[in-house]
């Protein structure tokens, strides 16, 4: 290996580790931040991105886009159901697993919590980076996205303004 690929990949590693540690911090600050109301933030997470789901998402789906595995999504979506933030119904495409979709009261949970969260986001990445940074901080991680798992890519935030 010449001295140009293990600076690649020392400039790989020293990127991802850079983004962790990042995602990290702002994880914990966000966390702690007194916004979240009943819900907790792995709670909200699930809110949030069943919010974005026209016609809800299978439980599989939901538990691969925020990173939580099959039983312990299981366990949470019947919590969030117990407390009707969210609903099951038949899943008309594969009836082995049913749609998850948000109830009124968990739209209602989620644009109050929303909001607040919303706020926090803008105020922590403002205090560090420029406009101009973030966007091409946006693009970079869509990038990265597009190319490692395209079905992640969220819509831009301009075409699901919180109400």
């Amino acid at each position: 290996m010449n001295r140009e690929d293990r600076n690649e990949i020392r400039l790989a590693n020293e990127s991802w580790e850079a983004l962790l540690q990042a995602e990290s911090a702002l994880g914990r600050r966000f966390a702690a931040d007194e916004i979240w109301d009943e819900l907790s933030n792995r709670e909200y997470d699930v809110l949030f991105t069943l919010s974005k789901a026209d016609g809800g998402l299978g439980i599989s789906d939901l538990g691969r886009r925020i990173l939580l595995s099959q039983p312990g999504m299981s366990k949470l979506v019947t919590r969030l159901e117990e407390r009707g933030l969210v609903e099951k119904r038949p899943n008309h495409v594969d009836r082995r697993e049913a749609r998850i979709l948000l109830t009124d009261a968990g739209t209602e949970a989620q644009r109050r919590v929303g909001r607040k969260h919303a706020r926090a986001v803008a105020a922590r990445m403002t205090s560090a980076l420029s406009h101009a940074q973030l966007e091409q901080l946006r693009d970079l991680c869509r990038q990265i996205t597009a190319v490692i798992n395209p079905d992640l890519l969220n819509k831009p935030t301009t075409e699901r303004t919180p109400s």
